[in-house]
């Protein structure tokens, strides 16, 4: 069942034109032009409830304005955006009642209270029952590790602390649906490796939907089983992670050691569309699995060489984006 709804959903932005120097800024004041740039281009979608649906494109594509029209941030120039049923526009304020959201690069905590004091004032704003919120708060701290750092103010945590506390704050009054826009940004890979498992956790133990936008391709793999790829305002690919890779980049590379006497030559010989690369004191041996099957290949380079050591890598989703841009 859909949870939201995207239907021919636009914004239009008015753009200042002003000619360069000094005169140029002058003559603006008196005789000021514009242009219309459309950030999100009559885009349609629809989520299910419990998805974790991966929102990603380049810086510009539009991901944030659509995430901030679905939050009601900023209302939409066209196209309607309906969330569990209801019409965004005519249900405001009770459908923000049932979302959370962490913009990575902005933080809705108060600077110069505890922290735990923030939690009270959110629990307050959401009308949050007592009992709900204990259970609540009491879970967010131990699966975010938050305990230690609880009565110091805001302002003196760092950035891996504050970023949890921000993912505890979205979600203290257990919203249905919850946007993450960059939630990994600047963070270290431990932190990162936390919220990732905290989100998964939500997902799993309350049936959370989650919207990531992100330029982490790690969260995408590791989080999401479906993508919504942006550009330009519209929608270039919508579907699953493992059907995307099939379609745009089913290829393996092969890690072995450089000391290997591998004869490229007849390897391209056997194998037809086979690349070999050496870098890094080691050969990259990249293939297609349309093309050539991973198992005679590994069997081709036990028998031949007696490789013993090897490592075996997947495209990566930033790569598949890569390709799915330079198409369009």
């Amino acid at each position: 069942m859909s949870i939201i709804s995207v239907k021919s959903l636009s914004k239009t932005f008015k753009k200042p034109l002003r000619e360069e120097g000094l005169r140029g800024m002058i003559k603006a004041l008196f005789s000021r032009k514009y242009e219309q740039v459309k950030a999100v281009d009559s885009i349609s979608f629809d989520i299910d409830e419990g998805e974790i649906v991966g929102y990603i494109g380049a810086n510009g594509a539009g991901k944030s304005t659509t995430i901030k029209m679905m939050c009601g941030i900023l209302y939409p120039t066209s196209g309607e955006i309906t969330v569990d049923g209801m019409d965004f526009t005519k249900n405001r304020r009770r459908i923000n009642r049932e979302m959370g959201v962490v913009f990575g690069q902005k933080t809705q905590l108060w600077w110069d209270i505890p922290l735990i004091e923030t939690f009270k004032i959110l629990k307050s704003i959401y009308e949050v029952p007592d009992e709900e919120y204990e259970e609540r708060f009491n879970y967010l701290c131990d699966l975010l590790d938050m305990r230690p750092f609880l009565t110091q103010t805001v302002r003196s945590l760092s950035l891996g602390q504050r970023m949890r506390a921000d993912f505890a704050a979205a979600l203290i009054h257990s919203p249905k649906i919850v946007y993450l826009d960059e939630p990994t940004i600047g963070l270290d890979v431990l932190v990162k490796d936390k919220i990732r498992g905290a989100i998964k956790e939500l997902n799993r133990k309350y049936n959370t939907t989650v919207i990531l936008t992100t330029h982490d391709m790690k969260d995408i793999e590791e989080l999401c089983n479906r993508i919504i790829i942006i550009d330009k305002g519209r929608i270039l690919y919508d579907g699953s992670l493992s059907n995307i890779k099939y379609r745009f980049g089913n290829t393996k590379t092969i890690f072995t050691p450089s000391n290997v006497s591998l004869d490229t030559a007849a390897l391209s010989e056997r194998f037809p569309g086979v690349t070999v690369e050496e870098k890094d004191e080691r050969y990259a041996i990249k293939f297609s699995q349309n093309e050539v099957d991973l198992d005679d290949m590994l069997l081709y380079l036990i028998n031949t060489y007696h490789v013993k050591d090897f490592k075996i890598e997947d495209v990566s989703i930033e790569d598949i984006t890569k390709q799915l841009y330079e198409k369009h």
